[in-house]
This record gives structure tokens, sequence and C-alpha cells, in this order.
């Protein structure tokens, strides 16, 4: 269905880590940890600055792959892992693309499932790696059948 797809990545895209949005993010998941919003807890810490929290990636834009989509729904979140190499620093810019790294299917009780793998991409400014996440998404039977494959 998506085999066409693995290996085609987006175009990068600037995402700068603005401290209200940090804010706001860590008020939503529920994490007051100071280290993401207490500018001194911050600079006192080993990072010598506030951080975002872990999961923070999710709501920086990727970029779209030319031709791909996925209906708005209808598709499960089967599993999302991140990865850092260093923490994300509030106010810094960063580079994000995503790339389709699998598509695979499997026979179910309901009908073939479509398991996509995604992974995005944060790099800082010389093309260093900060974080990748890898994302699992499922494709029911019923959405298979909407997109006509």
């Amino acid at each position: 269905m998506f085999q066409a797809y693995i290996g085609k990545r987006s175009p990068s895209v600037e995402n700068c880590v603005e401290k209200g949005a940090v804010r706001k993010f860590a008020e939503a998941i529920g994490d007051p940890h100071p280290i993401y919003v207490d500018e001194e807890a911050g600079k006192s810490s080993r990072y010598r600055g506030n951080i975002a929290p872990p999961t923070f990636p999710r709501v920086l834009d990727y970029g779209t792959i030319e031709g791909f989509h996925l209906p708005n729904v209808g598709l499960i979140h089967g599993e999302q892992t991140f990865h850092y190499e260093r923490p994300l620093k509030v106010g810094e810019c960063i580079q994000c693309y995503t790339e389709i790294k699998d598509y695979y299917e499997r026979k179910g009780s309901g009908g073939t499932l479509g398991f996509l793998v995604i992974e995005d991409i944060g790099e800082d400014s010389g093309g260093k790696r900060i974080f990748a996440s890898e994302a699992i998404v499922i494709i029911t039977e019923a959405v298979r059948e909407r997109l006509g494959k």
C-alpha cells in the first residue's frame, strides 16, 4: 500500500523551541518540573538552561513528503519511541524532517492491518542529530478500503 514511499523524506523545516510553547506543553502533560520553565533552575542545571520535555518533538513541524497522504480518521497510533543524543534546549532553532522507514502488513481477525513506520528527526544547525522519534501507525482494514488499496 505504501511501499513506494519507503525511504522518502520531507524537506527540512526550521523549528524554534520557544519558551512559551515549552511552558504550555509542560502544563498540558502535567509535568511541573522546573527544568522546563524556571530560568534559575535551568541556569543552575547541568544543561545551563531550560530544556524541553522528552515528548515535546510531537508538536514540531516536520514538513510533508510529496504525494504522501494519510486520512485524518481511522488510524491507530501503535507505538512511539524517542532517542536523544542530547536534550532539546529552549531557545534553539533546529531543522526537522520526516522519513518513511517501512511498511508491512499482517492478517488479523478484523482483516489486513497495515503498519507504517515513520521516523521524525531533529538536527542542529550543523546537521548533527539531536533526536529521532519513531512511530508506528496502524492502518485498519476499514481505512485501507476507503483508500482503495
